[in-house]
């Protein structure tokens, strides 16, 4: 097996090849992947969309031959756009899937992967549609109150630097994984007051690293995974909790893409 695709609606993307490992990331329906290598039942894959490489149980992996992957990956992209929406395989058995997802070929509500069929009941959006900020602006806000969970992507669970990619990939703008590898994308900002709604901030610690990430709104406000997905205040210094009343995250620098 050298390629897969996940069927399932959430896949956990580990560390290391173990349960007890630390999830990195996840794998949402329709997204395909590159295997490069096998472990006691675990694969360690590179994420078609993003090269995110983690391990992933064999199980929850649908098998694809090169052939099968390279015309799934040229099939137009549509998006679930809901925060759950529902798949029906030919077979009558129902999942959820989460926004963000991928459907591949999908025409008419129906889309083929690996053979089987599927019928979708939901919104989504084809993927590269033209983007505005608004329309970033807009997912950002349909994740607002999510809780924050480390590698998560999802509305039921989601970090930092997955929130700001799960929203530009719905507004069509791809963005690598982690902070740190956002932080090398787009254009920069000179100064902090430049920054314009839909705008990515970065955020540092005492070492220079790249620790967090959000997205600015208007009116000096950003939109982030602190806790849960939050509006905050953002200014030249960084961002101020009200409900604290001190700084949480001190900013390094504004990017963007649009």
């Amino acid at each position: 097996m050298e390629f897969g695709i996940c069927l399932h609606s959430v896949v956990p993307v580990r560390a290391e090849p173990s349960d007890r490992s630390v999830m990195v990331s996840q794998l949402l329906f329709g997204e395909l992947i590159e295997i490069k290598d096998v472990s006691n039942g675990w694969l360690r894959v590179s994420i078609e969309h993003d090269g995110y490489m983690g391990w992933i149980d064999e199980k929850q992996c649908t098998s694809l031959d090169q052939k099968s992957f390279v015309h799934i990956s040229a099939l137009d992209l549509s998006l679930v756009t809901d925060p759950v929406a529902l798949l029906e395989h030919s077979s009558g058995q129902k999942m959820r899937v989460v926004a963000g997802s991928s459907l591949p070929g999908l025409q008419n509500n129906q889309l083929v992967l690996a053979g089987d069929v599927f019928r979708y009941q939901g919104n989504s959006i084809k993927w590269k549609e033209l983007c505005t900020r608004p329309i970033l602006v807009h997912y950002a806000m349909s994740y607002l109150d999510a809780p924050y969970m480390w590698g998560g992507r999802t509305p039921f669970g989601i970090d930092c630097s997955g929130f700001t990619q799960m929203v530009y990939r719905l507004a069509g703008i791809p963005l690598h994984r982690d902070a740190h590898q956002q932080v090398m994308q787009g254009q920069s900002r000179a100064f902090a007051d430049e920054a314009q709604p839909g705008d990515l901030a970065f955020f540092d610690d005492e070492e220079g690293r790249i620790i967090h990430t959000g997205i600015v709104l208007a009116e000096g406000k950003i939109i982030h995974a602190s806790g849960s997905v939050r509006i905050d205040t953002l200014d030249h210094q960084g961002i101020f909790n009200h409900d604290s009343g001190s700084y949480t995250h001190i900013l390094r620098v504004i990017r963007y893409h649009l």
